[in-house]
Parts: C-alpha cells; structure tokens; sequence
C-alpha cells in the first residue's frame, strides 16, 4: 500500500502527467502548436518568395536594397539571438534552483525581445515615410504581413516571459517550475529560428 501511494505520489509530481511518447501532455501540446506554426510562417514566407520581385510597382524603388538598412536589422538579429542564450542561462539556473538567477535572466529575455520588436517599429516607421505603406504593392503587403506576424509571436513571447516572472512572485521559481520555463524557452527559439529563416529571405537574398 505504501508502495503504491508513493508510485501514486510520483505520478502527480507537480501535474506533469506524460503521454505514451514519454514527454507530459503540456510539452506534446507545445511540440503541436509549433508544428502548426511552421506551416503558417511556411505559408507568409512562400507568399512573400511569390511577390517579392513587385517592389517597384507604385514605388520609385527597383531593389530592397534601396531601402533596408542592413546594418540596423542586422544588429537587432544579433540582439534576438543572444536572446535565445539567456533564455538557455534562465532554464539552466531554474533547474539548479537558483531562483534569482532565474529571475534576472529571464527579465534579460524579455528585455531583448523588446528591443527587438522596438527595432522592427522603427523600421516599420522609416518604411513608411520613404512611402513604402501595407498597401503600396503586393510586395509591401506580403513584408509587412510576414515581419508583423512574427513580431506579434515575438510580443506574445516577451508576455509569456513577464508572466512566468510575476506570477511565480508567491509559488517561487524552483526546480517545479523547470517544465514550464522550458515550455516558454521552446516557444521564445522557435521565433529565433524562424527569424534566421525571414532574415536571410528577405535581407540577404538578391532578387534575380
């Protein structure tokens, strides 16, 4: 009987039940909804490939090179990247217990993040003014559709960053709470890494 309270015990250690692939329900259903990411961006990227030689309708622009300050997009790319390191430092001190640690780096997260997303505001602004609007062209349409919607992934991650922050203030951020900082952790890489993908498709691939 005690045998059985304590398999019992284990099973419901902080609610992290597993499925028959060996992982809890909660990391399965995060594995899922960042499949079907994939196939939206897929879609936005495949979408802006098709239009992308459009620039020049209704503008006195021929290439995006004209345009895109490489260096400044290139410097807030750097910035979403190290992100991803001290979301890696975050999930490392969470699972040694170092509360504080935990804390400072996943404020240092969201932080980037933010600059990131302040970067792409004003870029968006610069865009505008040089009379590149959301319905310019079709090019216009498809860039400011596909960066946005990665934006808004971004700005949902920074959220998702704060929250594991503040609303642990009364339950702690121990070593229970190392499955949800990773959940977090797996979603804020998924953006990084689609955001190599957009980068490289839209700043650094010549159009032909």
């Amino acid at each position: 009987m005690a045998n059985a309270t304590v398999a019992v015990d284990a099973h419901d250690d902080h609610g992290h039940h597993e499925t028959n692939t060996g992982i809890s329900n909660n990391k399965l259903a995060m594995w899922l909804f960042l499949a079907s990411d994939c196939l939206l961006f897929g879609a936005l990227i495949s979408t802006f490939l098709l239009y992308r030689t459009n620039i020049s309708d209704n503008t006195p622009f021929t290439s995006p090179s004209d345009v895109f300050d490489i260096p400044f997009t290139s410097l807030s790319s750097f910035v979403l990247l190290m992100s991803s390191l001290t979301m890696v430092l975050a999930l490392s001190a969470v699972n040694r217990d170092d509360q504080r640690a935990g804390r400072i780096w996943l404020l240092t997260t969201a932080l980037l993040g933010m600059v990131f997303i302040g970067g792409q505001v004003y870029e968006f602004t610069v865009f505008n003014a040089e009379g590149l609007g959301y319905t310019t062209n079709t090019w216009t349409s498809a860039f400011f559709t596909l960066t946005g919607f990665h934006g808004v992934h971004v700005s949902v991650g920074i959220l998702l960053l704060l929250g594991t922050v503040f609303g642990t203030r009364n339950s702690g951020l121990g070593k229970e709470k190392s499955e949800t900082v990773e959940l977090v952790g797996l979603y804020w890489h998924f953006v990084d890494i689609v955001w190599v993908i957009i980068f490289t498709v839209i700043y650094l691939i010549p159009i032909g």
